[in-house]
């Protein structure tokens, strides 16, 4: 049951703690020893039903009668599971906002929506609730909530950490994510669920800016990335960070996606046929994102689709149009070309960054809205959020979201994104430099 004092972001308590060893065996130090946590409604643990973020799912479906490997894993390193959080319903949402459940209370803008889909694991690490939370992040689950309640957040590359006893929501983008306050924590959690290959690198030392990104994608230009390079001068000195980040360059991402990625011209041309071409941001930014929903419309509707014909679910606004529009589309046409874009933006973004390399983007178009704003009113800002929120998206590359403080009282941030199987170098990365 949820607390008063838990923003709203608890959906059910209870306690989960690795059994003590025997007694007299000699034991190792765990790496996340005494650390709380918190899991999002879509981990399965034995015994309790996962919810969805739905009642008509949580009456449809049986308790789990097992856990989340990931769960495991990280009690079984010593931390203590606290709870299950809210979600947005059936993970398809980036606003954090549950008609059914309420909407998890953000700490650092109470009149702002938390941001979702994993609203109430972003919540709980911000209130000081736990020491860090699991999410997923499919569009932008894990990104969004981080940036709007002031906590990093990390996607981690597609496919690196094990998605068994997760509710799949769409496969080619399902990753399981996690927040914290304390870039530490952060890393250390990467150390225990994130496989060998990926959870040791060397540091990036070249950083790579979009100027298109931040001219044409965010309500504050380049001030995001202007801020993260004076905080970081600041903090550790012009000469370390000269010596950590040698090479600072900046490009243009448009132009270098257009030229490298082929199959994404098939989406530019139907956005104009469509007479779309007046939508907010970049082209070729829009085609990616267009791309990326229409493939995770075409994998929910794979997923879900029946049961959703089938229990017709009470689901809240935007939720509502968003799951009736993904069960009832036909675009099969189209999905050989959204495979093709991921397979080709993958090589050519890590071609651009290679081993050595960090991508700076801002993480969404501008501060979190105001609760229950008309939906119309925001057309503009998912628009651009979402041409954002594909590049690590369509790519499967990692991306974490870096907390910079307040500007006029509302959370500011920026992310940094790394090759596949570029975690490990990203969360050094993010350690060392805060």
């Amino acid at each position: 049951m949820k607390g008063k004092d838990d923003y709203g972001a608890f959906l059910e308590k209870f306690e989960l703690r690795a059994p003590p060893p025997p007694e007299g065996s000699t034991t190792r130090l765990l790496p996340l020893r005494g650390l709380t946590f918190a899991v999002k409604d879509m981990f399965d643990i034995s015994g309790h039903v996962t919810c969805f973020g739905n009642p008509d799912w949580a009456r449809t479906h049986a308790a789990a009668t097992t856990t989340s490997p990931v769960v495991l894993a990280v009690i079984r390193a010593g931390a203590i599971c606290v709870g299950k959080t809210v979600m947005d319903e059936m993970g398809y949402s980036i606003d954090g906002q549950n008609k059914h459940y309420g909407t998890p209370t953000n700490p650092l803008a109470k009149d702002r929506v938390p941001g979702g889909s994993s609203s109430g694991s972003a919540v709980a690490v911000a209130a000081k609730l736990v020491d860090f939370a699991l999410g997923t992040d499919t569009g932008g689950s894990v990104r969004v909530p981080a940036s709007y309640c002031g906590i990093l957040g990390i996607r981690p590359s597609h496919g690196v950490v094990d998605a068994a006893g997760v509710v799949p929501m769409a496969q080619s983008f399902d990753t399981v994510g996690w927040f914290s306050r304390d870039s530490m924590i952060l890393a250390r959690v990467g150390e225990v669920v994130l496989p060998p290959h990926v959870s040791n690198s060397d540091l990036p030392s070249r950083v790579l800016i979009p100027d298109d990104c931040f001219q044409h994608l965010s309500s504050s230009g380049s001030r995001p990335c202007e801020i993260f390079t004076e905080s970081i001068t600041k903090a550790i000195g012009p000469d370390i960070l000269r010596f950590i980040i040698s090479d600072l360059i900046h490009l243009d991402l448009g132009e270098y996606i257009t030229n490298n990625v082929p199959s994404l011209h098939y989406f530019m041309h139907r956005l104009l046929d469509a007479s779309t071409s007046k939508n907010a941001g970049i082209p070729v930014f829009s085609a990616l994102s267009h791309a990326m929903q229409t493939l995770q419309r075409f994998e929910f509707k794979s997923n879900h689709g029946d049961w959703v014909n089938a229990t017709r679910p009470d689901l809240g606004p935007g939720i509502f149009e968003r799951v009736w529009e993904a069960v009832k589309t036909v675009d099969e046409d189209a999905i050989p070309h959204c495979y093709s874009v991921r397979s080709e933006l993958r090589a050519a973004l890590d071609e651009l960054l290679k081993d050595n390399g960090a991508l700076v983007l801002p993480t969404l178009p501008g501060p979190p809205p105001k609760l229950n704003t008309d939906p119309s009113l925001l057309k503009d800002f998912r628009s651009k959020a979402f041409s954002l929120l594909s590049i690590a998206g369509m790519s499967g590359l990692c991306q974490v979201t870096i907390p910079l403080g307040m500007d006029d009282d509302l959370p500011m941030s920026i992310s940094l994104l790394a090759r596949h199987g570029g975690d490990g170098s990203l969360l050094n990365l993010v350690k060392t430099l805060y």
